[in-house]
C-alpha cells in the first residue's frame, strides 16, 4: 500500500461555494464535502477538486507577471467550441483562444474568482486509414 496517495487539488478563494458550483457544473461532479471554509467535488472519472475559503485569495494575473501563476489546470474536451460556451455560461472568462500550433489545441480561460485554465483537444483516437 502507498504511504502517500493522491488527494485533491485545492483552490483557494473568497466564495469557496460559488467555485464549487462552477466546477461541479464544467465537470457533471458532484459536491461529496461541505464545510464552513471548504467545498469538495468529485467527476464521474474520479477527478476530484477542492475550495477552500480565504478571504485574503487574489486572484492570479497570468498571463501578466506581476502576481504569478499560482496553479493551472488542464481539461481535455472533445470539443473546443462546445466546451468553449459551457465555461462562458457558467461564469467564466476567454483568457486566449487562439489555437496552439502541434498535436493539441487548446484555449485558456479562468474561472469566476480568477484561476486560470486550459482546455485542450486531445489526439484523436480514430485510427489512421490510409
Amino acid at each position: 500500500m502507498a504511504l502517500v496517495k493522491a488527494g485533491v487539488v485545492v483552490l483557494d478563494c473568497a466564495e469557496p461555494e460559488k467555485l464549487a458550483l462552477f466546477y461541479r457544473e464544467l465537470l457533471e461532479a458532484e459536491q461529496i464535502h461541505e464545510s464552513a471554509n471548504r467545498v469538495e467535488v468529485r467527476s464521474a472519472d474520479g477527478t476530484r477538486m477542492g475550495f477552500r475559503r480565504d478571504m485574503n485569495a487574489t486572484a492570479p494575473s497570468w498571463p501578466r507577471p506581476e502576481n504569478s501563476l499560482q496553479v493551472h489546470l488542464d481539461f481535455v474536451v472533445d470539443d473546443l467550441d462546445e466546451a468553449e460556451r459551457r465555461v462562458i455560461g457558467l461564469g467564466g472568462r476567454a483568457l486566449d483562444t487562439r489555437d496552439t500550433s502541434g498535436p493539441f489545441e487548446e484555449r485558456s480561460y479562468s474561472d469566476p474568482a480568477g484561476h486560470s485554465f486550459t482546455l485542450r483537444r486531445g489526439p484523436s483516437t480514430a485510427p489512421k486509414r490510409g
